[in-house]
C-alpha cells in the first residue's frame, strides 16, 4: 500500500514536473529557437554563445518563472476542464446537429409538459419551463453549430460561451416567470452582483452600473449572460493553454 502510494505521489511529482519544464521552454521559445523538446533532438536545445546572448536568455528565463508560477494553476484547470469537454465532445458528434436539437427539444420538451400539466397552460410555472427550455435549446445548438466550425479562436470565442450560456441562463430566465424559482435564483445573483461591483470592478464602473441601471426582471438575464460569456472565454483560454503543454494525445508525460 505504501508502494504503491509512493508510486502515485513520484507519478504527480513528475507531471507537475513535465508540466513546468514545457511552460518554461514555450516561454524561452519566444525569443529564442530550439528550446522546448530540443533537448534529446540532433540539433539539441539551442544555447547562448555570447555574453550579450547569455545575459539575454537568463533574463529572460529568470523573467518566465513568476509568470509561469502564475500560469500553471491555470493549465492544471484547463486539463480538468478539457478532460470532461472531450467526452462531452464525443457524445455530441456522434448524435450530431438534428441529434442535439431532438434531444434537446425531447428532454426540455418533456420538462415543458410536465410543468403544463402540473400549472396550467397559463400559470408562471408553465411559462418559466418554457421559457427556459427555449433558452437552452437554442444556446445548446449555437455551441455545437460554432464546435464544429474549425479553427480554435472560433471555439474559444464562440462555442464555449454558448455552451456556458446553456447552463446559466435557463434557470435565470425559469425565475422572472416564477416566484418560487426566483425566491431561490435572483437573491444569489443580486449577492453576486454586490459582491463583483464592491470587490472587482473599478471604482467609477462600479458607480456607473449603480446609477444607471437597476437589477430587477430582463437584467438579471442580461448579468448572467455577461457572466457566461466571459467565463466561456475563460474555459476556452485554460484549454489551449493545456493543448500547449500537452497536445492531444499527450495527456501524460512519458515514464510519469
Amino acid at each position: 500500500m505504501a508502494a504503491e502510494q509512493g508510486r502515485e505521489r513520484d507519478g504527480v511529482v513528475a507531471a507537475v514536473k513535465f508540466d513546468v519544464v514545457t511552460l518554461h521552454e514555450t516561454w524561452m521559445e519566444l525569443l529564442f529557437p530550439r528550446q522546448r523538446g530540443h533537448a534529446h533532438s540532433v540539433l539539441g536545445k539551442w544555447k547562448p554563445s555570447t555574453t550579450a546572448d547569455r545575459l539575454k536568455y537568463n533574463i529572460w528565463a529568470t523573467l518566465g518563472v513568476p509568470i509561469i508560477a502564475l500560469l500553471y494553476p491555470f493549465v492544471l484547470v484547463g486539463l480538468a476542464t478539457r478532460f470532461y469537454t472531450r467526452r462531452i465532445d464525443s457524445g455530441v458528434t456522434r448524435l450530431g446537429a438534428i441529434g442535439v436539437l431532438l434531444l434537446g427539444v425531447v428532454a426540455w420538451g418533456a420538462l415543458t409538459a410536465l410543468a403544463r400539466i402540473r400549472f396550467g397552460a397559463t400559470a408562471e410555472g408553465f411559462y418559466a419551463v418554457a421559457a427556459a427550455s427555449v433558452t437552452a435549446v437554442v444556446a445548446s445548438l449555437l455551441a455545437y453549430g460554432f464546435l464544429r466550425i474549425d479553427g480554435r479562436s472560433t471555439t474559444v470565442l464562440f462555442a464555449y460561451p454558448f455552451a456556458t450560456t446553456a447552463l446559466f441562463l435557463p434557470p435565470v430566465v425559469a425565475a422572472l416567470y416564477s416566484p418560487t424559482v426566483a425566491s431561490a435564483v435572483l437573491p444569489r445573483s443580486f449577492d453576486l452582483a454586490v459582491w463583483f461591483l464592491d470587490n472587482v470592478a473599478p471604482a467609477q464602473l462600479a458607480a456607473f452600473l449603480r446609477s444607471s441601471y437597476d437589477l430587477e426582471g430582463v437584467a438579471y438575464v442580461t448579468m448572467w449572460f455577461a457572466v457566461a460569456v466571459p467565463l466561456g472565454w475563460l474555459l476556452g483560454i485554460v484549454v489551449t493553454l493545456a493543448d500547449v503543454v500537452r497536445p492531444a494525445g499527450e495527456e501524460e508525460p512519458a515514464g510519469s
